[in-house]
């Protein structure tokens, strides 16, 4: 079974940054993907962006230039880099890694902005 972790959520200002960590059991080259989403409450979880096993990155359109993906396969940890952070970017943040057909969720980290 795998097991995805998120940390380095937290309280951040409005125009700060903070990174989140994805750790994933086993090794995170055997994930087709690995992705990140964010749920505000009463919404859908919406794509952030994921990277495949050969490194091919997408992005949701609204957020691509402030938000980053990156691997360390050596640490099996996947990373968001969210840079010129906004009040609306407050939302609770989950780590997905696919297998084939099988997804993989963590618990979520909570990403507070103060305006």
């Amino acid at each position: 079974q795998v097991q995805v972790v998120e940390s380095g959520g937290g309280l951040v200002q409005a125009g700060g940054s903070l990174r989140l960590s994805c750790a994933v059991s086993g090794s995170i080259d055997n994930m087709d993907e690995i992705g990140w989403y964010r749920q505000a409450p009463g919404k859908q979880r919406e794509l952030v962006t994921s990277i495949t096993r050969n490194e091919y990155k997408s992005a949701s359109d609204s957020l691509r230039g402030r938000f980053t993906i990156s691997k360390d396969n050596a640490n099996n940890t996947v990373y968001l880099q969210m840079n010129s952070l906004k009040p609306e970017d407050a939302d609770v943040y989950y780590c997905n890694a696919r297998y084939r057909f099988t997804y993989y969720w963590g618990q979520g980290a909570q990403v507070t902005v103060s305006s």
